[in-house]
């Protein structure tokens, strides 16, 4: 066998695990390993101009295409440090992301060295596994482990830390015995899915509820299948949003407390079964337990089997992998099908249907300055099905999910459950790596648009070009409408005379010139009617120049966004919809 750094072994063993796109800054203690990326040349790296920028960048490639792992690296102390947010958000989603952090010597950790710090410990509850590797053999073992773990059950991160010593000792390795380790999923029986398809025909009004963990088996297709042979309608949750089509006729909208449609709300409400697949019960899809399991049965099937129970429990619980449940269930369905003993669910899904024609939201607004529900529409209208969609978390992502349209899987990339401000821009670069021909379209308020705003220019240096969205109201405005229970707007205006651009009018930070300075293009709107114009410059100028391309829209200040705490009673701020022209971009709008 031939003899070679641990660090030339690993590079190797990237590539025959297929994990070859990294996203990372290089420092003293991590350079034995950039040496090996060098050496190899197979494996493509993007500078970050922040660490947690590139944890964020390699979640977005993750979450980007079926089978990505998306690679973080950085140096010791400090870069770790900043890569645990990236970690919570990956963890939060169960996406798989391999981080690899410098350390100081060995025979240094326990001497409080210069930027020495015990990774592995901070790093391990936000990680399948984390490990700082003491002895270089045991090198190949921890990375063929860490592809097991990431990949196997309930997908996540990984950690693991490599002192400089260990990089540059050698060691006896050939990559031709080298194999991946087998990826350990749990599989419905027969007898189980029997049990859960018998539930789900003994009800007069049953949902399928879709979670991310079918998006995550890439078994969108089955989903879709398997409902139209059942004719039940389908309730994506935030993660699992573009597992069936917005347009289709069986897609009965979002339920939650926030990211909700109106008719998904309402159709949930009059259900009597729900199968959930993939799915985690999240406390802003379910609200109040109380309302949300009153009067109806729920079978449960996740991958993890510690899931099924954690919220409430089901009447019955499956520890599957969502693609092998499906598969089973569709075996099912058509053999039901087939001997003529399916209940027919064509009344319960036109009631459903009905409701979707008719329950929506307005969106056609022409205020100045801009409501932000007018941006949802004309962005419906300025991008089309094959566009994705990446954005985090405040009151942009809120009504961005009440509004926007989803036409496929991981069409739709959102860090769901830690919801990171910043995360936006750096994942939607990781995405644009990971789906080089997709349309990318980002959505952020302004404050998430300025937690990692740097991370443009690394848009600008590798030409990685897509639409930013920002809706800027010059206020934290997910926390404003939340403090209105206390009586109070405390610390939550980002508005100021900015005197080197009183072109902002009070609202702050410049941030056409601060996008310019960090080297990509920027349009400001003002005016509802020029959005169509702006967004269509937008596309112009990235297929010109292949960088990002800002689009910041001057909303009004405050506008509260429909939300509640329970399911049944979601606050409706804003006018409702009572005819196409109010929504005209609606699925499935009434005249």
């Amino acid at each position: 066998m031939a003899k070679m750094r641990t660090v030339d072994a690993a590079v190797a063993i990237l590539e025959k695990e297929g994990a070859t796109e990294a996203f990372g800054l290089p420092g003293a203690a991590i350079n034995p390993f950039y040496s090996a990326m060098r050496a190899h040349g197979g494996i493509r790296h993007t500078l970050a101009r922040h660490v947690e920028g590139a944890s964020h960048m390699a979640d977005g490639y993750s979450r980007a295409a079926d089978g990505n792992i998306g690679i973080c690296i950085g140096t010791s102390g400090p870069a770790g440090t900043d890569m645990i947010t990236g970690l919570y958000a990956a963890q939060a989603d169960s996406i798989p992301m391999l981080c690899i952090t410098g350390q100081a010597p060995v025979a240094k950790l326990h001497k409080e060295d210069f930027q020495a710090v015990d990774i592995e410990s901070i790093a391990k509850p936000l990680t399948k596994f984390a490990m700082t590797i003491l002895e270089p053999g045991q090198v190949p073992g921890a990375f063929q482990k860490a592809f097991q773990l990431m990949r196997s059950g309930r997908p996540g991160p990984v950690l693991l830390d490599l002192p400089i010593d260990v990089q540059m000792a050698e060691i006896e390795f050939d990559i031709d015995a080298y194999e991946p380790l087998p990826v350990e999923k749990p599989k419905a029986s027969r007898k189980q899915l029997e049990k859960a398809l018998d539930l789900l025909t003994a009800a007069k009004h049953p949902l399928i509820v879709a979670g991310g963990g079918i998006i995550n088996a890439g078994a969108s297709a089955q989903l879709v299948e398997l409902a139209e042979i059942l004719n039940v309608p389908v309730i994506p949750t935030l993660m699992g949003w573009g597992a069936i089509p917005d347009d289709h006729q069986l897609m009965a909208g979002m339920v939650g407390l926030q990211t909700s449609h109106r008719y998904g709300n309402e159709t949930f409400l009059q259900s009597d079964f729900v199968i959930g697949i993939g799915n985690r019960w999240a406390n802003r899809h379910t609200g109040g337990l109380d309302t949300y399991t009153a009067g109806r049965k729920f079978v449960h099937i996740d991958i993890e089997p510690t899931q099924i129970g954690r919220v409430f429990s089901p009447d019955l619980g499956i520890a599957s992998d969502a693609g092998a449940a499906l598969d089973g269930l569709l075996e099912l369905a058509r053999e039901r099908q087939a001997a003529k003993t399916l209940p027919d669910y064509s009344g319960w899904v036109a009631e459903c249907q009905e409701r979707k024609g008719s329950l929506h939201r307005k969106t056609n607004f022409d205020n100045v300055p801009i409501k932000p529900q007018r941006v949802y529409q004309e962005m419906n209208k300025a991008f089309g099905r094959d566009t994705t969609y990446v954005s985090t978390i405040g009151l942009s992502q809120i009504a961005g999910a009440q509004m926007l349209h989803v036409f496929g899987a991981r069409k739709w990339i959102n860090a769901g459950q830690a919801g990171p401000l910043g995360w936006t821009g750096p994942a939607a670069l990781g995405v644009v790596r990971g789906t080089p021909d997709a349309t990318v379209v980002a959505l952020s308020g302004d404050y998430d648009f300025q937690f990692m705003i740097e991370e443009l220019a690394v848009g600008a240096q590798f030409n990685l070009p897509y639409i930013h969205v920002v809706v800027n109201n010059s206020y934290l405005g997910l926390i404003r409408q939340s403090q209105r229970g206390f009586n109070m707007e405390q610390n939550v205006s980002l508005a100021f005379e900015n005197i080197n651009s009183p072109e902002t009018n009070g609202y702050g930070v410049d941030h056409i010139k601060v996008a310019e300075g960090l080297g990509v293009k920027a349009i400001r709107v003002e005016d509802p009617n020029d959005l169509p114009a702006a967004f269509d410059k937008a596309k112009a100028l990235m297929g010109e120049f292949k960088v990002p391309v800002v689009v910041e829209v001057i909303l009004e200040k405050i506008t509260n966004i429909s939300m509640g705490v329970e399911i049944s009673g979601v606050n409706e701020f804003e006018e409702l919809a009572e005819s196409a022209a109010d929504a005209p971009t609606a699925i499935l709008t009434k005249a």
